[in-house]
């Protein structure tokens, strides 16, 4: 009998079709609905370049390519690395209730960064050198890789992971981060303040190209590995033993994994700041309609992640335009309730 059945589950071609058609949509709202708003006829003429207003159309473009659509590209990405990295922990962990948000992952990515902020500008200061942007995902992705190599230790013991420690040691892990990162702000100046500030509440409104073309390599890193680690963490669901006995070089996988969250984690938190949810809502949702099977899990995940993100950045920049709603409010929204039916839904299958 296979590990998972396939029976009244959809054809892939067919779930990964509709999430893209998904996706698309969300593309295409994003880029018409905003504080200049721009009619679907007039998103097709600013892409290729044609209309009869030559005033207009160059408006449009401007409006297009220097703040939409790199703005898109960032939402994308950050949304398929973070619904990604829930997906993958939810696998390693055994865990339903994992997510990089919930468990100090991305407060600890966040505070490797503040740290650089803080530290690196008090070291160029006077130098008349600017931080490279290029650090901010290898501090976030240290970081990212220690929180989750110290709950995976404090959780995890003879191959069985407690749920009930595994959430207060996520808490513990984000208490203590967000500590560290309270320090940098009582440290910070306005500046660095602003910037931490940023890291705190998630925003995507610093969206850039060479922002976007960051998180590519994470983006191509992923869809690499995923189809390496999918047939593991199927196994994996059996136990460490089972899926050893099954052939599985379960300690490798485990590296693999962690190396894979944090390198998401990492890369998303150091562009948007700390996004909650994401990563627990999303490879829920797709685990409904898809079944538990990490080969269609995890590229569906990053693909209704990616579309996920881009709702929540539309809600965020005209619910109160022309002000900002910062988009780690509105995941927050979302999944807070999300996880409360979670939890009570696991207390009463306990209680039977």
């Amino acid at each position: 009998m296979p590990l998972i059945s396939h029976s009244r589950r959809p054809p892939a071609v067919l779930v990964i079709g509709v999430l893209a058609l998904l996706l698309l949509a969300a593309t295409l709202l994003s880029i018409m609905i905003g504080a200049a708003g721009i009619p679907l006829p007039r998103v097709f003429g600013a892409l290729f370049g044609y209309g009869d207003d030559p005033a207009q159309l160059a408006g449009d473009q401007l409006i297009l390519w220097s703040a939409r659509l790199p703005r898109i590209a960032v939402a994308m990405a950050v949304g398929a690395l973070l619904a990604l990295a829930g997906a993958i922990m939810q696998g390693m962990f055994r865990n339903p209730l994992a997510d990089p948000g919930l468990v100090g992952v991305s407060s600890g990515a966040g505070l490797a960064s503040a740290t650089v902020i803080v530290v690196g500008d008090r070291l160029l200061a006077g130098t008349g050198l600017q931080l490279p942007f290029e650090l901010l995902p290898v501090a976030a992705f240290f970081g990212a890789l220690a929180s989750t190599v110290v709950l995976h230790r404090i959780a995890t013991h003879d191959g069985r992971t407690s749920i009930a420690i595994f959430l207060l040691g996520g808490l513990a892990i984000a208490a203590l981060s967000n500590a560290g990162i309270g320090l940098l702000v009582f440290v910070a100046d306005d500046q660095q303040l602003r910037d931490i500030t940023f890291w705190l509440l998630g925003s995507l409104a610093g969206a850039t190209w060479p922002k976007a073309l960051a998180l590519l390599p994470f983006l191509v890193l992923a869809v690499l590995m995923v189809p390496r680690i999918a047939r593991g963490l199927d196994l994996l669901v059996l136990g460490e033993a089972e899926a050893f006995h099954a052939g599985v070089s379960v300690q490798r996988l485990k590296i693999l994994s962690m190396v894979l969250v944090s390198a998401a984690t990492g890369a998303a938190v150091a562009v948007s700041g700390v996004i909650g949810f994401v990563g627990i809502v999303v490879p829920h949702l797709i685990r409904l309609a898809v079944g538990p099977a990490h080969a269609l899990l995890l590229p569906s995940s990053m693909l209704l992640g990616a579309a996920l993100m881009l709702c929540a950045d539309t809600a965020a920049r005209t619910m109160a335009a022309p002000a900002e709603v910062p988009i780690g409010i509105i995941t927050a929204a979302i999944g807070a309730p999300f996880f409360l039916i979670l939890l009570l839904r696991r207390r009463a299958v306990a209680s039977l």
